[in-house]
């Protein structure tokens, strides 16, 4: 495991708590992205649940540097001991070139998984559907950052391993943007999954786009992070 990949990690949640409004909400956040109970989280810490628990609801004053060294190193040492999922998420990440404000989750699957099993993951709703009807990855990205900071050449690895994929594109707002952008990168994904969207609100060419590089399109409006836990399992 790249003890890059646990450096990079450990700066960033550690700098999103220290810099946040609500030090204590931002730590629950990483707490449960980690899929820690304050039980366990303590444990690692020797200190009681109702230490972290007073840290999470800021009964206690916000936690200074060393507290939050601590805690990070917490989470990242019980990941290590589960077999480092998150850790190799991110390091996937990073190995593919991209910060995470950019990729939120870039993953590829042992076999080949139905196209409606990541939909249901998702929580999705198919708007056109594709020529193929299975992925062996996904990749998610956040469309603001993509659109505005990748090249072609870097846009294009965000497919990973295998452009038979299913790309998931957040901060959607009419989808005119992600779609346009994906049509100078060839080849297409096997999916494209617009973030944050209703289908009443997707822009009026959106399906014909889908239609003529013959991927399947869907809409998503699910938590962000209650999906991406989800496709965790996948």
């Amino acid at each position: 495991m790249s003890q890059r990949a646990r450096e990079e990690l450990a700066r960033r949640i550690a700098g999103e708590i220290t810099l946040s409004d609500d030090p204590g909400a931002t730590l629950r956040k990483w707490r449960t992205d980690f899929d820690v109970s304050q039980t366990e989280l303590a444990g690692q810490l020797d200190v009681s649940s109702s230490v972290v628990s007073d840290y999470e609801s800021g009964r206690r004053e916000s936690p200074g540097i060393g507290v939050v060294r601590r805690t990070v190193e917490a989470l990242l040492d019980i990941d290590v001991d589960r077999g480092g999922d998150r850790l190799r998420q991110h390091a996937r990440v990073l190995s593919a070139g991209f910060e995470s404000d950019v990729v939120h989750d870039l993953r590829e699957y042992s076999t080949a998984v139905p196209l409606s099993t990541f939909h249901e993951a998702m929580g999705a709703t198919e708007i056109e559907s594709g020529d193929r009807d299975r992925i062996y990855g996904h990749t998610v990205i956040n469309s603001i950052q993509a659109i505005s900071r990748l090249s072609s050449e870097e846009f294009y690895r965000l497919y990973g391993q295998s452009t038979n994929r299913a790309l998931v594109f957040t901060n959607v707002t009419r989808g005119e943007s992600p779609l346009v952008a994906l049509r100078v990168v060839t080849p297409t994904p096997n999916a494209v999954v617009l973030h944050g969207i209703e289908e009443p609100d997707l822009w009026e060419h959106a399906a014909d786009l889908a239609r003529a590089d013959g991927f399947s399109l869907a809409v998503a409006t699910r938590d962000l992070d209650e999906s991406l836990e989800t496709l965790r399992d996948l």
